[in-house]
């Protein structure tokens, strides 16, 4: 049980939700210590698949609270030593330990869609960003508040949606502030497909955790893996990593049982993957 998420796994596919509808779902201290040890705890049981990540009421999250930046453990509590360099230090270290809460999406062995309704708005930008594929209702926006309250995005947004969609349309909201609708956000490529409401978006979401699903483990774990690689180096580079991956990591028994189950009309059977080794 947690203070933000409820949490859901059937057949292979876990079904993350941020539950504080109330509140608008936004991101207090407690949501970037929740995440990324779920996130976490399902890599490292090796039994998921996949993840999607939903939400509850009218916006999908209004973003990080005001207590991130205010509370005696938030941003706004620096250090308690005199000397400027180390106090700022220590803000230095807490914002990386917030990339990281989002960061997890990407290390995962397993794809993250996330699903998104109603309003995006500013950390969550930064959190969806970090998903393999997104998707959202009609009346979703997608929403870089940060400019608008006077400082710079610096939990992911900047590193990631020029990479998703042309460098110049992220600028020019990441610059403005202004909302970008579902239209908008799926024609320059940012989400995959539009539902007509939150029911249709979930349903819709998990039916593709579950085609996801039904492959070999192994086999998307490379994919995701050679994806995220691909994307930060070179034609080159990336064609040399994934002779590197398939050398150690392509066996024959999970394409067989491929073959096997086509051949005779069933679903192919596979291995989870193996649990992540605990620390030494």
């Amino acid at each position: 049980m947690t203070d933000c998420f409820a949490l859901d796994v059937s057949d292979h596919v876990a079904h993350l939700r941020l539950d504080r509808p109330d509140e608008l779902n936004t991101m207090v201290p407690a949501f970037w210590t929740e995440l990324p040890e779920i996130v976490r705890d399902l890599d490292r049981r090796g039994t998921v698949r996949a993840l999607v990540v939903s939400s509850t009421g009218r916006h999908f999250s209004a973003g990080m609270d005001l207590s991130v930046f205010t509370g005696t453990d938030g941003l706004g509590a620096g250090s308690t030593s005199r000397e400027e360099g180390r106090r700022r230090s220590v803000v230095w270290m807490l914002v990386q330990q917030l990339q990281e809460s989002f960061s997890v999406f990407e290390s995962a062995r397993f794809p993250v869609l996330a699903a998104v309704q109603g309003g995006c708005i500013g950390g969550a930008v930064d959190m969806v960003t970090a998903a393999d594929a997104r998707y959202c209702t009609e009346d979703a926006f997608f929403c870089i508040q940060e400019i608008n309250i006077g400082m710079t995005a610096d939990v992911g947004t900047l590193q990631r949606l020029p990479k998703l969609i042309p460098e110049g349309v992220a600028r020019e909201y990441a610059y403005t502030g202004d909302r970008m609708p579902a239209s908008r956000a799926l024609e320059c490529g940012l989400v995959n497909r539009i539902y007509p409401d939150h029911d249709a978006l979930v349903e819709g979401v998990l039916d593709v955790a579950g085609r996801i699903a039904r492959h070999s483990p192994l086999a998307i774990w490379g994919t995701k893996e050679v994806l995220n690689y691909t994307r930060d180096h070179s034609v080159a580079d990336s064609l040399r990593y994934i002779a590197g991956w398939q050398s150690g990591m392509f066996q024959a028994g999970d394409m067989m049982e491929e073959f096997a189950a086509k051949s005779e009309g069933r679903e192919p059977e596979f291995d989870d993957l193996p649990p992540r080794p605990e620390a030494i």
